[in-house]
């Protein structure tokens, strides 16, 4: 794309250009006048500069207008859009480098607004939401241990057994929707240290395959750049993050393929689409440009490591991409999942400073990738 004009230039050429043809055709008026009609040279001289000045006032008023009265309106209303709390308004492109690097700025100014208020309301959420479960985990978990020792007792006298494998298989499910819930809940007191995610990646990949986790998926892929950074973080919540993940990748692809991987990157909320190491060169693979999560406190093109887990399952639908990550919405069939597990992701991401979100894989599927900052 051809770099856009300074507005001082494009001002100084049309008007350079307007003021050397009306010289040219003043100059040329007065020699023809003086040739051909010399006693009326005054009065076509007169009649000229007055059509020259009409010209002018008419010619420079749309091109100040053009240039930068109808610019500064659209960045004006914008502001006011903003300003009255719709932050999905952006200013439009300018045809001068000077308005169009304003509009520049204001979006950018609002995409920042638009991350501090999505960081404010999600750590709400998430505060809110892990007291309300530490409070149900602990009401539910009592009664639950009350009930697993009626059962017992029922199995002791020679209750149906038919009855009470039931009973205790139900039981066994709201224990690891309660352990879900204090999983989701605890508090991450503990400071964040500094840790190799490459590390812990490959550490949850071996723990993955020695319990034959992976055996399900017909390709399990792992992909550890050389140039990924350290960050601060807990190894144990981002393991688990990472074991989560791949898990449900697993159910998801159904015999499939599932990528793990992790590379150094630059943090943009928009467009950047990086290639894989695996990538062949220059193959750019379709994606829609969605606009990411980011945190307040992240700066443009932060540098840091991004963690993904990608599969060749149905994936995520568009609308569905922010629901995901909310304790209890899950899209698998009654009595297969919690929907805690992408909760419990979130939030100990969020715990160690970095951030969450859903792509479309180049494998078809989903693409959950985490990105931290770098230290």
């Amino acid at each position: 794309m051809p770099a856009k004009p300074a507005l001082r230039t494009e001002l100084l050429f049309y008007l350079s250009f307007l003021a050397a043809a009306a010289l040219l055709v003043g100059v040329a008026t007065i020699l023809v006048a003086s040739a051909f009609a010399p006693d009326r040279t005054f009065a076509l001289v007169m009649l000229l500069v007055a059509l020259e000045v009409g010209v002018f006032v008419v010619f420079g008023r749309h091109l100040i207008n053009r240039l930068v009265l109808w610019p500064l309106e659209r960045v004006v209303a914008t502001a006011d859009a903003v300003a009255d709390g719709d932050l999905a308004r952006r200013a439009p492109d300018a045809e001068t480098r000077d308005f169009a690097t304003l509009a520049e700025r204001l979006n950018r100014m609002t995409d920042h607004l638009l991350d501090a208020q999505s960081q404010l309301v999600r750590s709400e959420k998430l505060a809110s939401i892990g007291r309300l479960a530490a409070g149900v985990a602990h009401e539910v978990g009592n009664p639950l241990g009350a009930i697993g020792t009626y059962v017992e007792v029922m199995r002791r006298r020679g209750a149906d057994p038919e009855v009470v494998e039931g009973v205790t298989r139900e039981l066994d499910r709201l224990d690891r929707i309660v352990r879900g819930l204090l999983d989701y809940a605890r508090p991450g007191d503990e400071a964040l240290t500094p840790l190799d995610p490459g590390a812990v990646l490959r550490g949850a990949y071996g723990l993955l395959e020695a319990q034959g986790a992976l055996k399900p998926v017909v390709r399990p892929t792992l992909e550890i750049a050389a140039d990924v950074p350290r960050i601060l973080g807990r190894a144990h919540l981002l393991e688990q993050a990472i074991v989560n993940l791949v898990l449900n990748a697993v159910d998801a692809a159904a015999g499939g393929v599932v990528t793990l991987g992790a590379r150094g990157w630059s943090y943009e909320t928009r467009g950047a689409r990086p290639q894989r190491d695996s990538d062949p060169y220059q193959v750019v693979y379709p994606r829609i440009p969605e606009r990411r999560p980011a945190r307040s406190d992240f700066s443009a093109g932060q540098p840091g490591a991004l963690l993904y887990v990608a599969d060749s399952g149905p994936g995520v639908p568009a609308e569905d991409r922010e629901k995901v990550f909310e304790p209890f919405y899950t899209t698998k069939e009654p009595g297969r999942g919690t929907g805690l597990g992408l909760a419990i992701v979130a939030r100990a991401v969020d715990a160690m400073g970095g951030v969450v979100w859903v792509d479309t894989a180049r494998e078809g599927g989903a693409a959950f990738k985490m990105f931290f900052p770098s230290l």
